[in-house]
Parts: C-alpha cells; sequence; structure tokens
C-alpha cells in the first residue's frame, strides 16, 4: 500500500492482539496527540566524562566457564536533575552490565525475571546458540521465575552481539522501558593492536516527560516505531571523552534503539570500519559516514590526528515516515572527544588483513519474502498490519521448513512505505547484492551479518545456513512492526 492510501483510510492507534495485528474503537485509543511530545519535557543534562558500562562478573573459578545471573526487575534511574525515572534494568542498570567471554568458552547465565505480572525472555541477538536457548517468543519465562541459559561459543565467535527481551506481545515495551545490553566475544588471538582500546557504545533512545516518567506509546510510535525524544550513549546524553592526539581508538557502535536509524560521521576524526555484527571483516575498510539500523552493530577505529573537539553526530536520513512528526535527526550532537595537545605513545599500525570469511557455496533453495503493510475500516476501528507474504506472525504456525547445513539464497522484498531492518535468528548470512530501482549494486565488503536494512523499495539477496535444528524467528527489527505482524518462523530440521 501506497502512502497515500494508507494515511487515506486514516490513522488509528494500533494495540497488539492474538492475531498479531491491531484493532480497536476509535473511543478507546490512547495517544490520540499522534506522537507529539509531552508539554515542558524534561532536559537532560550534557557533557558529563563517558562512563564505562559495568561489567557482569564471571561466578566460576573453571577455566573457560562463564557463569552469571541476570536480574530483569523495576528499578529508577536519574536522566534529568531531580527525577527519578521508572525503567525496566539489568542487574539494576540500563543499558544491562557488559558481558565479556572468548571463543571457545562454555557460557551459563541464570535469568531471574523479576518484572512484575509480565513473562520475558533473553535474546542472545546474534549469537550461534541452540534453538531451545535462544530466547523466542514460544520459550518465555514467567514473572517471578529463573530459568539459566546454557550454550558453548565455538572457535571463531568473536563478535559484537546484545541481549534484550523477546517475549511475545510486549518485546518493545520491555526494550523502552530499558532492557538492552552488549555481549563482547573475544577472539582467542585478536589482530586489532591492544593500543587501541576497546570501547563499546551502546545508542538507546529515551523520551522522558516532565514529571521524569516514560510515556506511553502513542499512534505515530506504533505506525513508525517509537523514536524517543534523546538519543544516549551508555545511558548518558553527549558524554565527553578525553584522549591525546594521535590516538587511534576502537569502538564497538551498537544501534539498541526500537526504531532509531542512525546515520554517523566523527567530525573531524577519520573512521575505519574494521567489523559488523557477526565480528572482524577480512580487511579494513575506510568510511566518511555510516548508517546504523536498529540491532546493528559496528566495529571501527577512529584516529584522532590533530588537537581540538571531535563530534559524533547525526546526518539526515529519510527512512520514511507514516503521519506527522518524523524526528529532526540531522545535527545531533551524540559524543564529544576532547582530543588534547599530549601526543599519544606511538602505537602499532592497523593490519592489512584482519581475518578470513568464507564465501558460501551455490544454494540448494531459494525463498523469497516480500514485505507488506495493510490499514482497514470495519465496524469497531481501523485494523492496520505488518505483514510478511500476506501474513500476520501466528506463534502456532511454522512458515517455512528448512534442513539444517544447507545454504539458502533469501531474497527479502520490501513493498512497504518505510525502511525495515530483517534480522534472522539463529545464524550469520552474507548479503550478496542490493537491487533498487531496477539498479543492482554489491555490497562494499564481505561480511558476517545478523541485521541487514531493507529500505523502502528495495530487494535484498542473502546467503544464510542454519546449522542448529529447531525453531528461529526472522523479522522486523522495528520493535513495533515486529509486534504487529513482520515476524514469521523457520523450523531448521536435522
Amino acid at each position: 500500500m501506497h502512502r497515500r492510501g494508507f494515511l487515506a483510510a486514516g490513522l488509528a492507534t494500533v494495540l497488539v492482539s492474538q492475531r498479531a495485528t491491531a484493532q480497536m474503537k476509535m473511543d478507546n485509543m490512547p495517544g490520540m496527540d499522534m506522537g507529539a511530545a509531552p508539554q515542558g519535557a524534561a532536559v537532560l543534562p550534557e557533557g558529563e566524562a563517558l562512563r564505562d558500562l559495568s561489567r557482569l562478573a564471571n561466578e566460576a573459578d573453571t577455566p573457560g566457564l562463564f557463569k552469571a545471573k541476570l536480574t530483569a526487575e523495576s528499578t529508577t534511574a536519574r536522566f534529568a536533575e531531580g527525577l527519578d525515572t521508572p525503567i525496566l534494568g539489568y542487574n539494576g542498570t540500563s543499558p544491562g552490565p557488559l558481558i565479556e567471554a572468548v571463543e571457545g568458552d562454555r557460557v551459563e547465565i541464570t535469568f531471574a525475571n523479576r518484572i512484575a505480572d509480565e513473562a520475558s525472555t533473553i535474546h542472545w541477538h546474534g549469537m550461534p546458540v541452540p534453538a531451545d536457548q535462544d530466547g523466542n517468543p514460544m520459550d518465555p519465562v514467567a514473572a517471578g521465575t529463573d530459568r539459566t541459559y546454557s550454550f558453548d561459543l565455538p572457535e571463531g565467535s568473536a563478535g559484537s552481539y546484545w541481549y534484550h527481551p523477546h517475549p511475545h506481545g510486549k518485546t518493545a515495551e520491555q526494550v523502552y522501558r530499558g532492557l538492552a545490553g552488549a555481549f563482547v566475544v573475544k577472539p582467542k588471538a585478536d589482530p586489532i593492536p591492544a593500543a587501541y582500546g576497546d570501547t563499546v557504545l551502546v545508542f538507546t533512545d529515551l523520551r522522558l516527560a516532565a514529571d521524569g516518567t516514560l510515556p506511553d506509546s502513542t499512534m505515530t510510535d506504533l505506525m513508525n516505531g517509537r523514536v524517543g525524544d534523546h538519543v544516549l550513549v551508555n545511558g548518558q546524553k553527549n558524554p565527553v571523552l578525553t584522549v591525546p592526539f594521535g590516538t587511534k581508538r576502537r569502538f564497538r557502535f551498537y544501534n539498541a534503539t526500537n526504531a532509531r536509524f542512525l546515520r554517523l560521521s566523527f567530525d573531524g576524526a577519520p573512521m575505519t570500519i574494521i567489523g559488523t555484527d557477526g565480528g572482524l571483516l577480512e580487511a579494513p575498510v575506510a568510511a566518511d559516514d555510516i548508517l546504523l539500523s536498529p540491532a546493528e552493530r559496528l566495529e571501527l577505529i577512529v584516529s584522532f590526528e590533530k588537537p581540538g573537539t571531535a563530534t559524533l553526530s547525526t546526518l539526515d536520513y529519510d527512512r520514511g515516515w507514516m503521519g506527522a512528526g518524523r524526528p529532526a535527526d540531522a545535527g545531533l550532537a551524540l559524543f564529544t572527544v576532547n582530543v588534547s595537545e599530549t601526543p599519544a605513545e606511538p602505537a602499532p599500525p592497523l593490519p592489512d588483513r584482519l581475518r578470513p570469511i568464507a564465501q558460501f557455496g551455490a544454494p540448494a533453495v531459494s525463498r523469497r519474502f516480500v514485505f507488506t503493510e495493510t490499514m482497514t475500516m470495519n465496524a469497531t476501528g481501523m485494523e492496520m498490519g505488518f505483514l510478511i507474504n500476506g501474513a500476520a506472525f501466528d506463534i502456532k504456525r511454522v512458515d517455512v521448513v528448512a534442513k539444517a547445513g544447507q545454504v539458502e539464497l533469501w531474497e527479502i522484498v520490501n513493498k512497504t512505505d518505510m525502511d525495515h531492518p530483517f534480522h534472522v535468528h539463529g545464524t550469520q548470512f552474507q548479503v550478496v547484492e542490493h537491487e533498487r530501482g531496477g539498479e543492482i549494486s554489491k555490497p562494499a565488503y564481505r561480511a558476517w551479518k545478523d541485521t541487514v536494512n531493507v529500505a523502502r523499495g528495495e530487494t535484498v539477496r542473502l546467503l544464510l545456513r542454519q546449522d542448529r535444528p529447531g525453531p528461529r524467528m526472522y523479522h522486523c527489527h522495528i520493535l513495533e512492526h515486529e509486534q504487529l505482524g513482520m515476524m514469521g518462523i523457520v523450523d531448521v530440521q536435522a
């Protein structure tokens, strides 16, 4: 459906139902402001020193075992002076504690769900874990109960992963209320010089009312995905880091927002991409700017070559928008680096080659997934959905049956009016080409990915192989769209 037709049908709120579409009588619709910012919204402080993320302590004494506990619970955070904001946190923090393990390790993490009256899970986003450990919506952890997730990190799995809830019908709300964290798997031998450091930056966004509360989502949020009024870095607004000039710094960027697209540039500091969702590239790639759609990650080396200030800022990106209230995303200062006049100690150069990435063989199966959107009027109100191959998600329905170890070509076709970041559970894939307006282009580099943006009007083709049997999800990672139907189940059979 084109935007004119979509808007002509009328703009209405949507609530998740059993069928993963939305329907509600007009006189019961919350958020009739269509997404306007609350009057007297709180002001957040800027310019504080960048805080390191807290780290999840390893409770095991046995080498090669990482053992810990993560508790999801209600807590408070102070984003603005004098205001305590009720949020959800992992172990009392948002973002949750940084988890660091090494490829080859055994991981045993006990999840305690202490969210009142809500089931939850932990989805280990992008990680090579068994299907029954993946935290998918079919495997909820009831409020007040615990479960232990156990899995091995295979050789070659080093990368920048993350964790977040994935309960049926509650994922979007639990994430925007604060539940997300980074999980870094380190290689046994890292080709990146240790002198560059390894700094994790988790981008989240926040909408804060004048009284410090988190407002409910509006109609606009549910149609476009919830976009906050403030972009935070490790829970802070525009934090500051000070480095000597000549410093080369390794950063891991995480887009942990529900729906915000981040096109980023580091003013006055050259960027080099060294890794994506599933780990290092074959070779470094210089970049003037980067695009992170929701759930994507990038590893970068940033060179601070002269004294002064280098600011990580947003550039304009038109991801498509329905209705009024499109965020003015260009020109936001997210992170400031003060480069002192003291020279840095000499550091080794970045290697020309980082690691090999094997190409997939010829696919045995080809599949096509078409994204569409619907809005219809009936006797009781408006009904809206985001669909894959004409169907909304049904937790009891298997959409695709695949064979473990078999290479497949997936063609993702976006016929909607906005971009959709597409995520597949349980594996990493390789994007082979993009097609838009009859023009075909190849990716700038070969990489392991678990999330790829599919722009409106675009077709993305990717190769993947599922090696572990069991049910897996595939879905749009605009979390509101996932809940409104844009998700399916692939059953991987041995």
